[in-house]
């Protein structure tokens, strides 16, 4: 062998060693993810402190108005299934950020409840066209199937690695800017969305098929609707554990903190060491820990996944019988496996939802399973605290036992054959 053929491989040896996707082609996929990231990280965290400092409305009401619209953005996913279907993943991302955009800059001007409203509606429907379609660009960056959950995994460390700094810059922001500060931030985050909409709409990924003839000799696109969705039993069952994964997520955002300052009783330094933790690992191992995982089949990870989260809730709910010293040991501890559990699901959850749905309509499929996210989001604040007010142990109780639920749900679930693939063509267009 001659040494310009033996060159490359030590890149191509590290790259596979970190668990990495071939990144060939796919730079301005890669930027957008990164820049979209630091984007939600800037203000995400900071909307409801934002119209606190800037209007003089009360703070149960601005937080009513946000819950509002984002309830009435949920139907967004179903309505863009089709036009997933029809116009592909790019074009809908692009438009998404867009809409992200629009709604950001409106924040600036809303100063009354029904403003709040209105904008929080038009920046959800743009997560919500963002996230239906994004599983789908994966699709298209990947240059083989078997290298679509090592995208996953980099995109959700890269994520985490953006949000985290997006979060940090305005905090600082809101530290030594006040007010104005967080003007600042929502324009700043207002142009990371167009950039990042930019940069997706001029990608020109290799896995994407060239648009079809609409000439007489062009070949019928086969029909379907939601309709086969809901027929796919299998892919419902992923769904639904899926649920219980977004339920399970929601741990650090929304019920930590109140749990180990009012529950536990727990210096509240403690809880943004935690985050802190979570966030590094997430961001500096999730390809390691999915590298690993690529030797079990996906639904098996997934199973994995539910066990590890119900041992992380059992800690959880063990820790007040413990003595304070013992108990900010166990907290360390519980989130920990928490976030091993997180790092094992959602890679395999991801390319499930893509490997499992028939390829004509994998836009509904997408945003059946989209629905999972933006039910299990609404409705978690509500119900995890709604636990908690009833005792420590209820919240625990609940998500260690989905968790187990979710392990009998993935049981069998695997991709969709090939052949299965093409024989499925439904005689009638459906909605």
């Amino acid at each position: 062998m001659d040494s310009s053929s033996a060159a490359p491989r030590p890149q191509r040896g590290l790259r596979n060693a970190l668990g990495l996707p071939d990144l060939t082609g796919n730079g301005r996929f890669l930027s957008a993810n990164i820049i979209d990231s630091l984007g939600n990280g800037l203000v995400l965290a900071f909307t409801l402190v934002y119209f606190t400092r800037t209007t003089t409305l009360p703070l149960v009401e601005i937080g009513a108005a946000l819950t509002l619209g984002q309830l009435l953005s949920l139907p967004a996913p179903a309505l863009v299934g089709p036009l997933l279907d029809r116009i592909g993943p790019r074009a809908i991302v692009a438009v998404g950020n867009l809409v992200s955009a629009v709604g950001f800059l409106g924040f600036l001007f809303s100063d009354t409840l029904w403003l709040i409203v209105v904008f929080q509606v038009v920046v959800q429907i743009g997560s919500n066209l963002y996230w239906t379609s994004s599983r789908s660009l994966v699709v298209l960056a990947a240059a083989n199937s078997g290298e679509r959950q090592r995208w996953f995994a980099m995109i959700g460390a890269l994520r985490n690695i953006g949000a985290g700094f997006g979060a940090a810059v305005a905090a600082l922001m809101v530290q030594f800017a006040g007010a104005d500060g967080l003007r600042a931030v929502l324009l700043a985050n207002t142009g990371t969305f167009l950039l990042a909409a930019w940069l997706i709409q001029s990608w020109r990924p290799a896995g994407e098929a060239p648009k079809a003839s609409t000439g007489a000799g062009a070949e019928a696109a086969p029909a379907g609707g939601y309709l086969d969705v809901l027929k796919d039993t299998a892919y419902l069952r992923l769904v639904g554990a899926n649920l219980g994964l977004v339920f399970a997520g929601m741990v650090l955002p929304v019920l930590l903190a109140v749990y180990a300052t009012e529950a536990l009783h727990a210096p509240a330094w403690i809880v943004g060491v935690l985050v802190v933790l979570n966030t590094a690992l997430v961001a500096g191992t999730q390809t390691l820990v999915n590298r690993w995982g690529e030797r079990f089949r996906p639904n098996r990870l997934l199973a994995l996944a539910g066990v590890v989260n119900a041992v992380s809730f059992t800690v959880f709910g063990a820790l007040g019988s413990l003595p304070s010293w013992a108990m900010e040991v166990g907290l360390v501890l519980a989130v920990l496996v928490y976030t091993l559990g997180e790092m094992l699901s959602g890679p395999p959850s991801n390319e499930l939802s893509v490997a499992m749905a028939q390829d004509h309509i994998q836009g509904r499929y997408q945003a059946a399973f989209q629905l999972s996210w933006t039910l299990g989001g609404a409705l978690s604040p509500v119900l995890l605290t709604a636990l908690l007010a009833r005792g420590p142990l209820w919240p625990w109780i609940f998500l260690g036992a989905f968790s187990l639920l979710s392990v009998l749900l993935v049981q069998g679930l695997g991709p969709r054959p090939a052949q299965q693939q093409d024989s499925e063509q439904p005689v009638r267009q459906e909605v």
